[in-house]
């Protein structure tokens, strides 16, 4: 066990585990953003329908999303690349926005079948936009890695000298 432990501390150390946490923990915000924002909109304010607060919280979410994985995950800086970063970003944000879509208005169905009370309905609502953060989370995670076109360290260590290399092992 204590070996296990050990290769999991050493692993978060690494270059791709502290990318792997580092987009966890964007993922984490934005679905916190977007949950924040659902249930003010719906569960607090009742400004809408489950389906049009779900839309509105998860693009409220995709703009903290997009700049914190492109500066904290992914390292870039300066303006952004409209063909190669922003326009890619945002098909794959509007996809998970459609998946949110049907998820809300499964929701919906399922709330008025039951005849579920507001405060059942907004958790009921909730759930299905966690659910649907969690069905692109790892599919995002491997195509964001290439839109970025961020480089592996095995790439980087090519460029080093013999010396560097035995050093930095």
């Amino acid at each position: 066990m204590t070996d296990v432990l050990t290769r999991a501390t050493e692993w978060t150390r690494s270059h791709k585990g502290k990318k792997l946490i580092r987009y966890t923990s964007v993922s984490v915000i934005s679905t916190i953003v977007s949950n924040v924002t659902l249930l003010l909109l719906f569960g607090a304010f009742k400004v809408g329908t489950q389906v049009t607060d779900t839309l509105i919280a998860n693009f409220v979410a995709t703009f903290p999303s997009y700049y914190l994985n492109r500066r904290w995950v992914w390292g870039k800086s300066g303006r952004s690349h409209i063909r190669k970063e922003v326009i890619p970003f945002w098909l794959m944000a509007s996809l998970g926005i459609m998946v949110s879509y049907f998820g809300a208005r499964l929701a919906t169905r399922f709330t008025i079948t039951h005849n579920l009370p507001h405060l059942e309905a907004t958790i009921v609502v909730v759930a299905a936009n966690i659910l649907s953060f969690a069905v692109f989370w790892v599919l995002k995670l491997l195509l964001f890695n290439r839109i970025f076109h961020v480089k592996e360290i095995d790439e980087f260590d090519e460029h080093l000298s013999e010396e560097e290399r035995t050093t930095s092992s």
